[in-house]
Order: C-alpha cells, then structure tokens, then sequence
C-alpha cells in the first residue's frame, strides 16, 4: 500500500476524522465541478414504458374478454 513507516507511528484518529469532516461538507464542495455522465436515453426509456403499459392493456382486455365469456356462459346455463 505504499504507506510510510512513520505515517502509520504516528496516526491520530482524531485527526483523521478533523480532516475527513473538513474536507466533506457543502462549503467544500463550493466551486468544485462535478459532471455526471448519465447513459439512459429518454427515447429508449419511453419506449419501455409505452410497451409495459400496452402489455398492462393487453392484460386487462384478457381478463375482461375471459370475464365477458363467464356471463355470457352463465346467461346461457340459465
């Protein structure tokens, strides 16, 4: 790890956690760029969404012809 002999002699956790808090809070972080790279293609997540609902309208057209096809055997047992 490449760490020198006397920085592990003379470590101070308290010190360490000073710099660290210091180091990570929003006045830190003033001034400082942070890009994000995201990779999600609108387009792409449309489409996904388009297919989940028309397999949800599939779905429920089913279940509304099967239960269509009920009364309609219950009407003739009658």
């Amino acid at each position: 790890m490449k760490i020198p002999v006397e920085a592990i002699q003379n470590f101070d956790e308290e010190q360490a956690v000073n710099v660290i808090a210091n180091t990570f809070n929003k006045e830190a972080m003033i001034g400082t760029s942070v890009v994000a790279t995201i990779n999600n293609n609108p387009i792409d997540e449309l489409m996904k969404l388009h297919e989940e609902k028309m397999a949800l309208y599939e779905r429920m057209i089913k279940a509304q012809d099967e239960m269509i096809a009920r009364y309609e055997q219950l009407i003739n047992n009658r």
